[in-house]
């Protein structure tokens, strides 16, 4: 037999640790007085068992759990060591062999078999197949040792059990001890259960509650149950819905107030009350207030305001329009979450944020199953609970920024949320009750489109917001930030004034970015020294002037003006997109002694090195026409390196660029300083379309050039480049090369400096 034991003496402990180191065989024996601490000789029993540890596990408190297989019965002949362990001579104790089973032993075991299903039927006695397992055995010694295990018998009688050779004596000492069990289960059985503690708990707050509301100290609308189911049919539910809070509240009426799961089933009901079921605010369909509020709280983004106003002027013609899903995509600081606040207010919505960036948790989106401990609705749910509507603007902000792990992936959860032909029968795992999303306005935002999964951004209707132009940072400077950073740094308008001028040196020398972050921040600076010299006492106002801002930011970051400053041989303004806007390149070209080989430089991508190999090949496939000695390139190495060597730069829009950088190099005509350009090239010396147009030709008027070169096939987004863009900028379609070359080279001129 096995069985398991707890060893703690330190007597014990030894014993277990030797055995272990000496063929694992112990002698196991009782004590005489389970309270004696240190026994001796004539405390313990000379009869006991000896057994072989199978495996040993040592527990916190210092002692240990040891797993031990009973082998054979033994008598303890002498005591061979007291320390650290006791170490015995023992001698087998042998059975008794009946010759045949007799009558009575018979019956013996026919009566223990008997008893002990009678005592399984009661549910006091060894599970049923320990029951099977002793119907099996014949022996009626095995017999009586296996029962008496299963009686839990107090130490003293199993140690007379034990001592007992005769195993029919065994067995009828056995039985008797069986039968005596099975007479005390059955008396239990008659009289009357003791109460648990949970019922008496439950009893005695069923008798407070009663004797609270005889005193006047509580009334029926006090009853939080009375109170959850009042608030449930004051709702307007669906059908299922309705269903599944009764059923809810019926288990929390016979539930233990102060139990986990009825706190568990009240949260879950007073989530149910607590949703806006029907609640609708009506929209303000008023087109041209919408605008005018629109216009009053940012200037420009004049895409984003059409598309609202377009819903709005649609919604008087069909009231039962579904809200749009826009995705506004644009560089960081250029007002995307901010805009979602001007439409909600525009509408007459209430409005709600959820920040997605970084979020991981399919449960963060679909909520958790109330299986689970802390369980709650997920963010979506909890949204429409703080906005109070059916009906609010809810922006999903960050949507690029979206990640999955082993817990799921929550852009895999919002396409049920974002899909119009299903979002009105939504269902939160917490809630598990479908809920109309139909009629919610979601606006996402994300700095790019790319990192958003296709079958997300196919139910997207993306708006791309690019930079501001200067002109339209200078108004947004003088209506909006001058005036919110002077308040928030305790300055009123009498004490601090910055010129027009100073706003637009600012923007030119101390900023470049596609947004206004940075020269919010700026603006700031200077509002905060200023009121630092109004505490002290040095002024009492200041006028802000293109020269003051030196005092305040010191000597400007940027220049206004192009990275060349003149015509130059080997150099050339290249336009590159970023995630925070357009920005001018300047790409330099040299040539020196060598083999032949070309060499790039820059953190170039494997795109852009492509790029330069395409333009070099159609150079040299058109060197007589072009006037290029070919074979001197043989003799000549040339290095092209683009500058801001730590930054990565990749993509094929460079490649007119580089064709451009390499033929004023071989032939000694210099690039126009003012002159910047963009687009793929060819092995045949096309020109093909590129992306990010809008932030590029901003860049390009930001830095002060006044023409740009772009390909033909994107002509057709000219119309859509802000006005001031158009105004200022000369831009040049070219469908070949050839027409890229006639505008950014120079004609034959006196010597200009070369790259080299």
């Amino acid at each position: 037999m096995i069985a398991p034991i707890r060893v703690g003496r330190r007597a014990s402990i030894a014993a277990i640790e030797e055995s272990l180191s000496q063929g694992r065989l112990v002698f196991l024996v009782t004590q005489k007085d389970p309270r004696t601490e240190s026994p001796e000789r004539d405390d313990l029993p000379t009869i006991g068992c000896i057994a072989m540890v199978m495996r040993m596990h040592r527990v916190g408190d210092g002692g240990m759990k040891v797993l031990v297989q009973g082998l054979i019965k033994a008598r303890r002949v002498g005591i061979t060591q007291t320390h650290p362990c006791m170490r015995v001579s023992f001698e087998e104790i042998e059975d008794i062999e009946p010759s045949e089973l007799s009558g009575e032993c018979q019956e013996l075991i026919q009566e223990l078999r008997q008893n002990l299903d009678a005592l399984h039927k009661l549910g006091r006695g060894p599970g049923n197949d320990t029951v099977m397992v002793l119907k099996g055995v014949q022996d009626p010694g095995r017999l009586a040792d296996l029962t008496a295990a299963q009686l839990q018998l107090p130490a003293s009688e199993a140690q007379k059990v034990l001592e007992i050779n005769d195993p029919v004596e065994r067995l009828r000492v056995v039985s008797g001890l069986l039968k005596r069990k099975l007479d005390s289960s059955g008396s239990e059985e008659k009289r009357p259960r003791r109460l648990t503690r949970a019922q008496r708990e439950g009893f005695l707050r069923e008798q407070m509650r009663q004797i609270r509301r005889e005193l006047g100290d509580q009334t029926e609308d006090d009853d939080p149950v009375a109170e959850l189911r009042e608030r449930i049919e004051g709702l307007d539910l669906p059908e299922e819905g309705q269903a599944e809070a009764l059923k809810q509240l019926r288990r929390l009426e016979h539930l233990n107030p102060e139990s986990t799961e009825a706190s568990n089933v009240r949260s879950y009901l007073e989530w149910i009350c607590d949703l806006p079921w029907n609640i609708e605010t009506e929209d303000e369909l008023d087109v041209q207030e919408a605008e005018k509020i629109l216009d009053d709280d940012h200037y420009g983004l004049k895409e984003v305001k059409e598309r609202i106003l377009e819903y709005l002027s649609v919604r008087q013609k069909n009231p039962d329009l579904k809200g749009p899903i826009l995705c506004l995509v644009g560089p960081p600081g250029v007002g995307k979450t901010s805009i979602g606040k001007s439409i909600a207010r525009a509408l007459g919505r209430e409005f709600s944020r959820i920040a997605l960036g970084g979020m991981r948790d399919e449960a963060e989106i679909r909520g958790h199953r109330r299986t689970y401990v802390g369980a709650m609705p997920g963010r979506i749910i909890q949204a429409m609970k703080l906005a109070g509507t059916i009906n609010p603007v809810i922006m999903l902000d960050e949507l690029d920024k979206v990640g999955a792990d082993f817990r799921g992936d929550p852009a895999s959860a919002l396409l049920e949320v974002l899909d119009p032909e299903q979002n009105h029968s939504f269902r939160d795992h917490y809630i598990n009750l479908p809920f109309d999303l139909s009629k919610v306005l979601f606006l996402a935002n994300a700095n790019l489109p790319d990192p958003i999964p296709s079958a997300l951004r196919d139910r997207l209707e993306i708006i791309r917001i690019p930079g501001y132009t200067a002109r339209e940072k200078t108004e947004i400077a003088k209506r909006y930030i001058v005036d919110r950073q002077a308040s928030q740094n305790g300055l009123n308008e009498d004490e601090i004034h910055i010129t027009t001028p100073a706003i637009k040196a600012l923007i030119e020398g101390h900023t470049r970015e596609a947004g206004l972050r940075e020269l919010e921040r700026k603006v700031g600076t200077i509002c905060r020294k200023v009121a630092r010299r109004i505490v002290s006492g040095e002024i009492t106002r200041t006028t802000i002037t293109p020269k003051g801002l030196k005092r305040y930011l010191g000597p400007p970051r940027f220049k206004s003006d192009p990275e060349l400053t003149e015509d130059a041989i080997g150099c050339a303004n290249g336009l590159a997109w970023t995630p925070t806007g357009g920005q001018v390149l300047v790409v330099e070209a040299s040539l020196m002694k060598g083999k032949g080989s070309l060499i790039l430089t820059g953190q170039l991508g494997d795109v852009m090195k492509e790029s330069v190999r395409a333009a070099l090949t159609y150079l040299r496939a058109r060197a007589d026409s072009l006037g290029l000695d070919v074979d001197a390139l043989q003799e000549q190495d040339l290095h092209v390196h683009v500058p801001a060597g730590a930054i990565p730069k990749d993509g094929p829009s460079a490649g007119i660029t580089m064709a451009t950088v390499i033929l004023s190099l071989l032939t000694g005509r210099p690039v126009r300083r003012n002159v910047a350009m963009t687009g793929e090239i060819t092995l045949r010396g096309r020109v093909l379309a590129i992306g990010g147009l809008k932030e590029k030709s901003i860049a390009a008027l930001r830095a002060g050039i006044d023409t740009i070169c772009i390909p033909q096939g994107n002509a057709v987004e000219i119309d859509q480049l802000p006005d001031e863009v158009r105004r200022k900028l000369t831009i040049v379609p070219c469908e070949d090369i050839s027409e890229v070359f006639a505008v950014a080279l120079a004609e034959d001129s006196p010597p200009c400096p070369s790259a080299s």
